[in-house]
């Protein structure tokens, strides 16, 4: 019990939570080995914490507007990450979602876009003005190569882009931005709190980000400060 409330003190919740399953699973094998006379793993404190206690951690406007300023779009890469940094914040999407983007993903004729989101699912989403025109602009140096991946690496073997590559090419912006690092799912954030401001219902957001429960979109009501406002009640005392 002191090891766990010294080595939990100052974590954050996830990873207080896979330091004690650590430690169980340890104590398990050393009762099933017969290291230990009794099974300990039962006596390992819980790690616990307030469901959605925490705010979404976006990047802001002007950190966005540093990002794809750092692209140098002269080039084939700068290009391609310019396209790829547009697609993420103004859609919203997974890494992993945007290394599955494929050309024929891109309904141009419709002006939407096919996401190949998680379990296998597939969603048509409107493919926005700038987002089309970043793609363009990506497909004009793209390398005529057999593969179908959107968005290829550009050193051979040339081939599609990973998740993993993906979120290394967000990193590597916010380096050559200046910035403090960040992956892309603060960008999906971004997406999300720039639709609410923009008028968006949750519901709405929640389409576009294509959660599978309303309960995770309602995260964002929490950063809706002009709603917050309306509900929120006098100080006692009469302070402001």
């Amino acid at each position: 019990t002191a090891f766990v409330v010294r080595q939990c003190h100052g974590r954050r919740v996830g990873s207080a939570k896979v330091l004690v399953t650590a430690l169980r699973s340890l104590l398990r094998f050393l009762f099933l080995k017969g290291y230990t006379p009794f099974p300990l793993a039962q006596a390992v404190p819980t790690a616990t914490g307030w469901a959605d206690q925490s705010l979404p951690r976006e990047l802001g406007a002007e950190a966005v507007a540093a990002l794809l300023d750092s692209c140098d779009r002269d080039t084939l890469v700068g290009t391609r990450d310019f396209a790829i940094l547009t697609v993420l914040r103004r859609l919203g999407l997974r890494a992993g979602e945007v290394a599955a983007l494929r050309l024929d993903d891109v309904d141009w004729r419709h002006g939407e876009m096919v996401v190949h989101g998680k379990g296998g699912s597939q969603d048509r989403l409107p493919l926005p003005v700038d987002v089309g025109e970043a793609i363009v602009a990506y497909l004009h140096r793209r390398p005529s190569v057999a593969c179908r991946a959107l968005f290829l690496r550009v050193r051979a073997p040339i081939g599609g882009l990973t998740s993993d590559a993906v979120q290394d090419l967000v990193r590597g912006s916010c380096a050559r931005a200046g910035l403090p690092s960040a992956g892309p799912h603060r960008l999906r954030h971004h997406a999300a709190k720039a639709m609410l401001a923009g008028g968006a219902s949750l519901p709405e957001i929640g389409q576009v980000l294509r959660h599978a429960r309303l309960a995770t979109t309602n995260l964002y009501a929490k950063v809706d400060r002009v709603a917050l406002r309306t509900i929120a009640q006098p100080w006692p005392g009469g302070a402001k």
